[in-house]
């Protein structure tokens, strides 16, 4: 008994193995292929962020049911996000071909906003996210098979200077969308391009 409540103490105590980039920290930089309306270029974090603040979100992948929901939910609001002065970045593990189809898609990312490959899961552990294994044989919501590993479902929101300032995770993904935007509206003149 005494061992059990010992190891139950310890699991509760521990810090998680993946710890995600907290408030006040510098946010990795990364560069990764993505696409903006099914067009392939390079994205690099840093000059994304020399333009102003940057929503980095993860999502687990392209054409499931909640993360469907959060790339509408961003593409609905974007509008509201560039009068903040903020772009949004998503990235998954998807391949770059899925994420060409998804951000071109009206339905969701609606040529909006771009979506970054992060197929070997490298970008989301820099964050401190879990990644786990996709099982054989799911299917997105257009009946294809997935056929990759997830990332947990978080988003950052970074300073032009490269700091988080808000990170957004353990909730649904519409949810998710109207955090990082009150975060990134109540960065006030950081925002504007200062």
């Amino acid at each position: 008994m005494k061992k059990l409540l010992l190891g139950l103490m310890i699991s509760i105590a521990a810090p998680s193995a993946f710890a995600a980039v907290g408030q006040g920290e510098a946010a990795p930089d990364f560069t990764a292929q993505a696409s903006l309306a099914g067009k392939e270029f390079t994205y690099v974090l840093k000059d994304a962020l020399a333009k102003g603040p940057v929503v980095v979100y993860f999502y687990p992948s392209a054409y499931t049911g909640g993360c469907n929901i959060q790339a509408k939910t961003f593409a609905d609001h974007m509008g509201e996000f560039t009068a903040a002065g903020a772009s949004v970045i998503g990235v998954s593990l998807d391949s770059i071909a899925r994420l060409n189809q998804f951000s071109a898609d009206p339905e969701f990312c609606a040529s909006k906003f771009p979506v970054a490959s992060d197929a070997d899961g490298k970008i989301a552990a820099s964050y401190g996210l879990k990644v786990m294994e996709g099982k054989a044989g799911q299917k997105d919501t257009r009946g294809e098979e997935i056929g990759h590993g997830f990332a947990e479902r978080t988003t950052f929101v970074v300073t032009k200077d490269g700091k988080v300032a808000a990170t957004i995770g353990g909730m649904p993904p519409a949810a998710n969308v109207d955090e990082a935007l009150k975060a990134v509206k109540g960065l006030g003149a950081t925002s504007s391009g200062k």
